[in-house]
């Protein structure tokens, strides 16, 4: 969960999302070195009066100052397609879930089961209790068994929506009509929460994405409960 002051991302709560905090800060590195390179050459530049003719006019530097961004590039391209295929692998899942986005709220079918889905609305500010995040909790979470590859389509009844989820590295379009998927495998036991991550729209804000990952013991009790209420 995000706190207030906060200067990085959250902490993983998926390995794709731990794949993700590894190339950022492999990229802002290199955006550091480049930033101090080149601030380092504009004072220089501004301060000395000295010139070099071998500076003015070199086939060497022109080499390196064309050669070096390509390589540049290239470390940064190869890290970004490898991770943007791994958040495109769906292999086998043990668990589907159809996330529907309506206005305003998200409801959640399990597809693997008869009869298994139900509704997830915000809880209004004035019904959370101390400890509850305000515009982020959900009167009904959608549970998942930890260490297991879950898919999720996401579609929309009315609206484009957006499911987003910072701490599972996961984002999809919601659109009326269309079935988009995305997959990912919670790393541990715990709460993960989200919101609608789309721009135009009255009440977007108010459509949080609430998930709770759990041992799958404790799962298959839980959609059993579910079940029974049903």
């Amino acid at each position: 969960m995000a706190h207030p002051s906060q200067l990085g991302l959250q902490d993983a709560a998926s390995p794709v999302m731990e794949e993700l905090l590894h190339f950022h800060d492999h990229a802002l590195m290199i955006v550091l070195l480049i930033s101090v390179l080149v601030l380092y050459i504009i004072v220089s530049m501004v301060s000395t009066k000295l010139t070099d003719k071998y500076i003015l006019d070199s086939q060497e530097i022109e080499i390196v100052w064309t050669i070096l961004p390509a390589v540049i590039l290239i470390m940064i391209a190869l890290p970004s397609l490898r991770i943007l295929y791994l958040m495109d692998e769906i292999n086998d899942p043990h668990l589907t879930i159809k996330a529907m986005g309506h206005q305003w709220y998200w409801s959640y079918e399990y597809t693997d089961y008869e009869d298994l889905g139900f509704n997830s609305y915000m809880v209004p500010t004035q019904d959370l209790t101390p400890g509850q995040f305000r515009l982020l909790e959900t009167d009904h979470r959608m549970g998942v068994p930890v260490e297991s590859p879950i898919r999720v389509r996401v579609s929309a009844e009315d609206v484009l929506h957006s499911w987003a989820v910072p701490a599972l590295g996961e984002k999809m379009d919601a659109a009326p009509g269309r079935l988009n998927q995305t997959a990912f495998i919670a790393s541990g036991p715990g709460f993960f929460n989200g919101q609608c991550s789309e721009i135009g729209g009255a009440n977007h804000s108010f459509m949080p994405v609430g998930g709770e990952a759990v041992p799958l013991e404790h799962f298959e009790n839980w959609s059993s409960l579910m079940l029974e209420d049903a």
